[in-house]
């Protein structure tokens, strides 16, 4: 009877180079490398359709196509070694190893119950212990395929992460840009100083970040590995499930979920430049009112600071297990909300902090504006920012238009006696654009679109 390394020199000569399992239908070529036959085929599918001879995948010397035959004396070898697998005996005497000794963690024969090294153990048929481990090592790889699930969606978040911290850095780079080629020319040393600090943290926080996700590249293909190798385990016999239990529990029980470090996205390079027009401010700011939000009209996916000048979206699946109140005047499709205050005459001037809105829509509408609409009608002067960064200004028609900066505040200013209501960059003091003069005999309300994610914030007049 063959031992177990006789059996194992076996096994790696009949272990196929291609895909390192036992060949199934071996099949010979030139050279007299023996392939599956699935493997070989495959290999000569992936060549060049052109070449007439072909490389052997080992030694790299040519064979045709045609020169491929069964070796049918390997493959009655390799169902031998099958069958003596199916079937482990024991080393020492030759017999069946139908027992499991629990204080060794290994399979044993009869005559090895009855020596010396096993005498007091506490031992058991195997077929009767077989399905307790089973089921302990099942939990095993549940446990293992939850943490390759936490471990995937850490790395979505990381990945997410980097997304946003690149788009966050472009967006600062443009803002930067935009600033300093609308200054003098005395400023452009330190346009170039805060531009490199910039890069620097960039580079910094996408190393750490990118380190993270190799990290988690390399833990999920460990969690895949093992998970394979104890789904390959449980699908054996009893003898082979058996064999090396104890070891193969201990070294993935000791798998467990880590702790990465979290790469704050908050940027710390900072520039601010003077102020420009600044008459054109001072102006604006003359007309300038507080604004507060009127939480009667809110959306249900709409949530409020509890100063009522923030808003943001939590999204529909969020709003569906914590519903907001249901209110008679609020909207029912669209994301939006309406301000407190009327304005009937004269001039406002309000603010609106949008850097942490993704698609947004600002502006003024009447007060009677139907609140179950899927899209703006008639009765809004509001423009949009649209997922390509463009503008949309809506009154009873949409019409595109540029814009030259991504605002972080706009600024509206509603001239209710004249008819025009106008928007601008509050940051820049640069006008966005205006809506061509309209007749108001109804009063005019602030209004706010906050699409999921996105949160608006009004800038109190003393600021």
């Amino acid at each position: 009877m063959a031992s177990a390394a006789v059996t194992k020199k076996l096994r790696e000569e009949a272990t196929c180079p291609i895909c390192l399992e036992l060949m199934t239908e071996p099949v010979i070529i030139d050279c007299e490398h023996i392939y599956c036959r699935v493997c070989i085929v495959g290999f000569i599918k992936n060549q060049s359709s052109q070449a007439s001879s072909l490389k052997c995948p080992q030694c790299r010397e040519s064979f045709k196509r045609d020169s491929i035959r069964p070796n049918r004396h390997l493959a009655s070898i390799i169902e031998t070694i099958k069958e003596t697998e199916r079937e482990r005996l024991c080393e020492k005497h030759g017999e069946q190893l139908l027992l499991f000794c629990e204080d060794d963690g290994q399979l044993i024969c009869w005559c090895c119950e009855r020596s010396p090294q096993h005498k007091g153990h506490v031992t058991a048929l195997v077929e009767d212990v077989c399905q307790g481990y089973r089921e302990q090592l099942q939990k095993a790889v549940t446990k293992l395929k939850v943490t390759e699930s936490k471990y995937k969606q850490l790395k979505l978040d990381t990945t997410q992460k980097i997304s946003s911290w690149k788009e966050k850095i472009k967006r600062e780079e443009e803002r930067i840009h935009s600033e300093f080629r609308n200054l003098h020319t005395f400023l452009h040393e330190e346009e170039e100083f805060y531009m490199c600090q910039l890069k620097e943290e960039k580079e910094q926080k996408l190393n750490r970040l990118q380190e993270n996700v190799a990290h988690l590249d390399n833990k999920l293909q460990e969690l895949r590995n093992c998970i394979l190798e104890l789904d390959k385990k449980c699908q054996g016999s009893a003898q082979n499930f058996m064999q090396g239990i104890k070891e193969t529990m201990s070294r993935n029980s000791a798998v467990d979920m880590e702790t990465l470090e979290d790469v704050s996205l908050e940027l710390h390079t900072v520039c601010n430049v003077s102020e420009r027009y600044v008459r054109s401010r001072k102006m604006l700011t003359n007309y300038q009112v507080n604004v507060t939000l009127d939480p009667d009209t809110a959306h249900q996916e709409l949530r409020l600071s509890d100063n009522q000048r923030r808003v943001f979206n939590i999204g529909k699946i969020f709003s569906t297990y914590f519903p907001g109140p249901q209110t008679a005047g609020g909207f029912r499709f669209l994301p939006c909300i309406l301000g407190r205050e009327r304005f009937t005459s004269g001039r406002h001037y309000f603010e609106v902090d949008v850097q942490e809105g993704t698609q947004w829509g600002v502006g003024v509408c009447l007060e009677n504006v139907p609140r179950n609409t899927r899209e703006p009608t008639s009765g809004f002067w509001i423009i949009k920012l649209r997922n390509n960064k463009t503008g949309l200004a809506i009154t009873s028609h949409a019409t595109p238009f540029t814009l030259t900066n991504q605002p972080e505040v706009v600024g509206i200013m509603l001239d209710y006696d004249a008819g025009l209501v106008s928007f601008y960059n509050a940051t820049t003091g640069s006008h966005m654009y205006t809506f061509p003069k309209a007749s108001f005999s109804q009063a005019l309300r602030p209004y706010f679109q906050v699409n999921c994610p996105s949160s608006l914030s009004l800038i109190p007049s003393n600021e």
